[in-house]
């Protein structure tokens, strides 16, 4: 008998991650990249799980969300986390990694397994092999994304993620700006001083609003429809909200204290580094879809940042997802056509980690079937639960989400001797919900009972 291949279209974060756990589990696959023969338009090299939007994962703290679900991830094996690791620059109290090392370690890992096979071949329509992976990201061809669209019977949702702006380092003027870590955060002296951070007194604040308000800005085509992830804003969406929302966003100074004056500034700008050397930053949280030659203008305004060389522009792009909770059932699979999965920000994921951990779990979803058991889903407790939860939530009004401990299981206070209910301040409850996951993450991994996953997951009430 013919082992079997699984076939998977796209070598992002969901793809890789989804081909190298298959690997690990001795099934052979095949990829399906378009590179080096296409690239959308984030992308800018030809290598395989290119980081185009930034550099970072975001939080590593357990009492954060994100930083649950990555230690979780490490823990089940994650090649992505592993190749984070071999290749992390200083971030402060988060995971960042240089992008150009830590595609190049993935593309090495694809294409020296023997068990992974990359094709270059741009797909346009939805292979009929099973089982099927589409892991196209957030850019997926307009092909294919109408043979999708065919195939499900949906109109494909679309909204727009914008991208930072890059400058380099040597031409940032050190005597404007000052190194620090918010709250000093970070194990090392390296990553407490990891963030240039441009102070702002509050007319230079509002002078720069005013600024970005009156700017040329790039237009959608008239028969798009733009709607931003709330998470990923730019950062002139955000001013058009009020003069005070970006003081109170990206630009927010909490924790920041400006060694020249011992006090927090009215606003600042942090710079995070791109590279393990440090000779290029990235402008944090300054997505936009400003055009070029204001973006010059006007990020030239920055303190520290009057002569910058942009590296890489800010841009917008288009994201497409499917409405998961009418679509997927609790493993990524097509609900009307089993062996057919979505990994990645196609499903209706957000997030870099996010969309790692979805191709992680679609691969031991596929690796269960092959090995004729219905597979196990992880417990609700955990960050990994969370997501497939947040996947069957909101189906008539679904958007994307990055993982918050909204979307896992409600934490159970204690009652206390005196017959009342344990009450935990918001950073201690986190710990405790991530001590709990990590407690039934280790249950599950060890052999828990499988769950049908014809059962719905049980929905959970944002906190």
């Amino acid at each position: 008998m013919t082992a079997p291949v699984v076939t998977i279209v796209g070598a992002g974060l969901a793809g890789s991650e989804c081909a190298l756990q298959l690997a690990a589990r001795g099934i052979r696959v095949r990829v399906l990249e378009q590179k080096p023969l296409g690239r959308t338009p984030a992308q800018s090299s030809d290598s395989l799980c290119e980081l185009v939007c930034s550099n970072s994962f975001r939080g590593a703290a357990l009492a954060n969300a994100v930083g649950l679900l990555k230690e979780e991830m490490r823990r089940l094996g994650s090649r992505v986390m592993a190749a984070a690791e071999q290749t992390k620059v200083p971030a402060g109290g988060a995971l960042a990694v240089d992008r150009d090392r830590f595609s190049e370690h993935m593309t090495r890992e694809l294409r020296d397994n023997p068990l992974v096979e990359v094709v270059s071949q741009v797909v346009e329509r939805l292979p009929e092999e099973r089982p099927l992976v589409v892991a196209t990201g957030p850019l997926t061809g307009d092909a294919l994304a109408a043979d999708i669209a065919r195939r499900i019977g949906e109109e494909r949702l679309a909204y727009y993620d914008a991208i930072a702006p890059i400058v380099s380092a040597d031409s940032i003027d050190e005597t404007k700006i000052f190194r620090a870590s918010r709250w000093d955060k970070g194990e090392t002296e390296e990553d407490k001083s990891a963030y240039v951070n441009a102070p702002f007194d509050e007319a230079g604040y509002k002078a720069f609003v005013a600024e970005l308000l009156a700017a040329k800005k790039v237009a959608p085509e008239s028969f798009e429809d733009v709607r931003y992830f709330e998470g990923c804003l730019p950062i002139e969406v955000m001013a058009e909200r009020g003069e005070m929302t970006l003081a109170f966003g990206p630009m927010k100074p909490v924790g920041l204290t400006d060694p020249r004056t011992g006090r927090w500034p009215f606003a600042v700008v942090q710079l995070r580094p791109e590279d393990a050397a440090a000779t290029a930053y990235n402008i944090v949280g300054f997505q936009t879809r400003l055009i070029r030659g204001e973006q010059e203008r006007i990020f030239r305004t920055i303190p520290g940042l009057e002569e910058c060389e942009i590296l890489r522009y800010g841009a917008v792009h288009r994201n497409t997802f499917l409405r998961a909770p009418l679509l997927l059932d609790s493993t990524f699979q097509l609900k009307r056509e089993p062996g057919l999965y979505f990994a990645g920000q196609v499903s209706g994921v957000e997030g870099y980690v996010e969309s790692a951990a979805s191709g992680l779990l679609v691969a031991r979803f596929i690796a269960e079937r092959l090995a004729g058991r219905e597979p196990s889903l992880p417990p609700p407790t955990t960050a990994h639960g969370g997501l497939i939860a947040h996947l069957g939530r909101h189906p008539e009004d679904y958007q994307p989400s990055n993982i918050t401990f909204s979307h896992v299981a409600p934490w159970e206070p204690r009652t206390l001797p005196n017959g009342k209910l344990e009450r935990l301040a918001k950073r201690a409850k986190y710990e405790a919900m991530a001590e709990r996951a990590l407690a039934d993450l280790g249950s599950w991994l060890d052999g828990a009972a499988p769950r049908p996953v014809s059962a719905p997951l049980a929905a959970h009430p944002a906190e």
